[in-house]
């Protein structure tokens, strides 16, 4: 069997594995309950933060053999198809590849048709801020009264690029960015799901990096995986630390930061830039190194405010 992928491996498969966007599973879930169905969705935030997952998991919650559930079983056929991407029913369609009007009067004509096996016809479209002007006028009329087995989930990091009257049109749910501790959470879960010792630090790290992305954590997870080994020979678990982090990753290590910021400090300028060529000679980025500076001065000022808020008496 080929390998997985993390991200691809540990994907949720329900809506209570998805971390960090209660706000929007709750809502879903209640719908469902409810019988609160929207005809149109639309996810919208940054990369890696659920959009697709979530329109996987709403598909199979609408055509579950049990539902429509809030919790679909992930048992049962449709289920199944469903989450392996082989549902014929349910069309996953890259908008950046299908953004001219012939494919938009594709799905058009096709939505005239019952689902083959399911309950609903869904069309989860990605990056559909790529379609083009022309092919969001031709779908207007159907995404505003499709037939009642059909829905449509729009997904988007760009929500600002798609026109007034496609937004009117749908349900709209925001994505945040996910927290650095929730993004702790989960990463630890899988590291020890996958054998990996892995200190707290490297974790922080990790999550840091990805900005908010489950994903983009997940994916730094495993370019480290490949990089550790195990310092045992009878024990076949990966141990991960921050310096190997720091290798791997090409990051400038807390106390390069500390140096240089007690240089600008003090005024030196030369040894600025002594540091600041050590860690470009050791291969760091400095376009991150810079951005890792901005937020250690940043932290840097919130402890000092906190610290002189906390000195002042109390009336």
């Amino acid at each position: 069997m080929s390998y997985l992928v993390i991200a691809r491996k540990w994907r949720p498969q329900s809506f209570a594995d998805i971390v960090g966007q209660e706000h929007i599973t709750r809502t879903l879930q209640n719908a469902i309950r409810t019988k609160r169905i929207a005809h149109a969705f639309l996810f919208t935030g940054v990369r890696g933060v659920g959009k697709t997952t979530a329109a996987r998991i709403l598909a199979k919650a609408l055509n579950c053999e049990k539902g429509p559930t809030p919790v679909p079983c992930n048992e049962c056929t449709h289920c199944e198809e469903i989450a392996q991407g082989r549902s014929i029913d349910v069309l996953e369609i890259d908008g950046a590849s299908n953004r001219g009007i012939d494919e938009i009067r594709q799905i058009i004509e096709n939505v005239r048709y019952q689902p083959a096996q399911c309950r609903f016809k869904i069309y989860i479209i990605d990056e559909v801020h790529q379609v083009t002007k022309d092919a969001f006028n031709a779908l207007l009329k159907t995404l505003e009264e499709p037939p009642p087995s059909v829905k449509f989930i729009l997904a988007t990091t760009e929500p600002h690029r798609l026109p007034a009257t496609i937004l009117s049109r749908c349900q709209r749910y925001d994505f945040r960015r996910i927290k650095l501790r929730e993004i702790v959470q989960r990463l630890s879960a899988i590291a020890k799901a996958e054998a990996v010792e892995i200190t707290d630090g490297a974790l922080v790290l990790l999550a840091r990096e990805a900005d908010g992305s489950m994903r983009d954590a997940q994916s730094l997870l495993e370019q480290v995986l490949a990089f550790g080994e195990s310092s045992d020979k009878t024990d076949a678990r990966i141990r991960v630390d921050e310096r190997s982090l720091h290798e791997v990753l090409g990051l400038a290590e807390r106390q390069v930061l500390y140096q240089i910021s007690a240089a600008v400090l003090q005024g030196d300028a030369r040894q600025c830039l002594e540091l600041i060529t050590e860690v470009f000679n050791q291969g760091c980025d400095l376009g991150r190194l810079a951005r890792d500076l901005v937020e250690h001065f940043r932290n840097l000022l919130v402890a000092r405010l906190i610290g002189s808020s906390s000195k002042e008496p109390t009336a």
